[in-house]
């Protein structure tokens, strides 16, 4: 069996290493043939990297690497072309220096082997590298640009810094389309589109391809992928984890797939992901420990959003390109880095539906939401079994003691309506315990705040803030809110609660 690809992002090393390759050499072939500027979105650890060390493959005419491939009975020239590459993932851009000093490195590599001084500005010095490179060889040029956004995305927080960097790309990335006649093509990635680069706006020709149908699988793997190039792998983890391989592959289905680019494309599996569990043997959340990044909750805690908001959360198709109001909204940026996918389209209302896309995103995302608000829930009292053993003995006095004492606990800042962040609490912490929940479900007499279901209770909660808790169990019975449940079978227990906003905790509660 050969080696399973991880953290492998050039191409020759996985074909020289003997890597298993998930072929993606005729989208490339396609993409490579056509003269065009494309920019490519998919969510970091996704694969593009790879992608753009293909095309450089290709593009340095490196017939050798691909046999075997589906290029090999495509390409029959096999030409080579200048290729200039600028990789802007393995930096860090705290700094307008520290961006400058990155690109000014790799200015100097490209002057260095066409022959040329510097001593301009970068986009001047940019312009004169493709002029010398097309010059000198003869062939038109070929721009490969990856991660664009990772000077961006490391300020997202800090506007100011943010403004700078920018405006030292909008210069760079205009000479794509001052020296359009001498490059064969242009291929630009990254996670998000930010405004105002020149890359969006000033690029004529620019194609982006992210949400494209015909290359909705470029990056990451698919059903056939797996059958065709991992059988053998997901056979051994089945066999480790004593389950059939069928069983196996339902499983990797349910933590890893699910990610949609395009309303009808296939779906298609996070490749980290499951090559980390093919490896491992073990289902875990891979991807998402790699490096969730925390201005996410900051981002949904500035617009005040429930998790619960982001269950089938609806967005029409200008709204999800609106590249510059994360603050305003970060639904855009959730779908953009991978914790939000397509659900369906409406084509009447030109409007798509989002969910999280498996059971990794599913799951690890209440948590990492939970514990970052809540540090101290991976032990003692705060340990989430804990939480679960409660619910599923029906131990309603125990599980409220131990959110009292958590919420006491806690130093979150209430942001926006209080009520809403308490309901909000009670939603993520049975996301996490796995149980059915819903909130603010609608009846014929008003909205129950809370619905959990386990396999022998049914909870039925309702929420007051600063307000006695037996008012919140009254409006329980005086609007029936049980009513839907009355033939289901399983025992009943309506909660009313009472929030305190001056002390931040649960202030009382009733049962019955």
């Amino acid at each position: 069996m050969k080696n399973l690809p991880i953290g492998i992002q050039s191409f020759s090393s996985l074909i020289e290493g003997d890597f298993v390759y998930l072929d993606k050499t005729d989208m490339i072939f396609t993409l490579a043939n056509k003269k065009a500027c494309y920019f490519l979105s998919r969510p970091r650890r996704f694969g593009k990297s790879l992608t753009l060390s293909t095309l450089h493959a290709y593009f340095d005419g490196r017939k050798d690497l691909f046999v075997g491939t589906k290029m090999e009975n495509l390409e029959t020239k096999w030409e080579k072309y200048p290729v200039l590459h600028f990789d802007f993932n393995n930096a860090k851009y705290d700094s307008i220096e520290n961006f400058r000093n990155t690109l000014d490195t790799k200015l100097e590599d490209y002057e260095i082997l066409y022959g040329l001084t510097a001593k301009q500005e970068f986009s001047t010095r940019f312009e004169k590298i493709i002029d010398a490179a097309a010059n000198q060889t003869g062939k038109k040029v070929v721009v490969l640009v990856d991660e664009y956004d990772k000077p961006l995305l490391n300020n997202i927080l800090n506007d100011n810094q943010k403004d700078k960097i920018r405006t030292e790309m909008k210069a760079f990335y205009g000479v794509l389309k001052t020296c359009d006649e001498n490059i064969k093509m242009a291929f630009i990635t990254g996670v998000t589109k930010f405004s105002k680069v020149s890359l969006f706006s000033d690029v004529n020709n620019l194609t982006d391809i992210s949400s494209s149908l015909a290359f909705s699988t470029i990056c990451g793997a698919t059903e056939k992928n797996i059958h065709d190039n991992l059988d053998d792998y997901v056979q051994a983890m089945a066999e480790y984890n004593g389950i059939s391989k069928e069983e196996c592959y339902k499983e990797l289905k349910r933590w890893y797939e699910g990610y949609h680019f395009h309303p009808n494309a296939e779906d298609t599996y996070n490749p980290f992901g499951l090559m980390r569990a093919l490896d491992e043997k073990e289902f875990r959340e891979y991807w998402f420990e790699s490096g969730t990044p925390t201005f996410l909750v900051d981002l949904i805690k500035k617009r005040g959003m429930k998790l619960s908001d982001l269950d089938n959360v609806k967005r029409t198709s200008s709204q999800l390109a609106k590249i510059d109001n994360f603050n305003d909204d970060p639904v855009p940026m959730l779908f953009q880095s991978g914790y939000l996918t397509i659900k369906s389209y409406d084509p009447i209302l030109k409007r798509y539906t989002l969910t999280m896309p498996n059971k990794e995103i599913g799951e690890a995302f209440p948590k990492f939401i939970l514990n970052f608000n809540f540090p101290k829930t991976d032990g003692g009292d705060f340990d989430i079994t804990n939480f679960i053993e409660d619910v599923l003995l029906g131990n309603i006095d125990g599980f409220m003691k131990r959110l009292s004492a958590l919420l006491a606990d806690s130093s979150y800042e209430i942001v926006g309506e209080a009520e809403k962040y308490f309901q909000n609490v009670f939603y993520l912490i049975f996301k996490l315990l796995g149980f059915y929940s819903e909130v603010e479900r609608n009846t014929s007499d008003g909205r129950m705040d809370a619905i959990v279901k386990t396999p022998q209770y049914i909870y039925v909660f309702e929420f007051k803030l600063d307000k006695p808790a037996q008012e919140a169990l009254d409006q329980i019975n005086s609007k029936d809110y049980p009513l839907p449940f009355t033939v289901d079978g399983r025992k009943l227990f309506k909660v009313g609660v009472s929030f305190s906003s001056e002390t931040r905790k649960v202030a009382e509660w009733v049962k019955e």
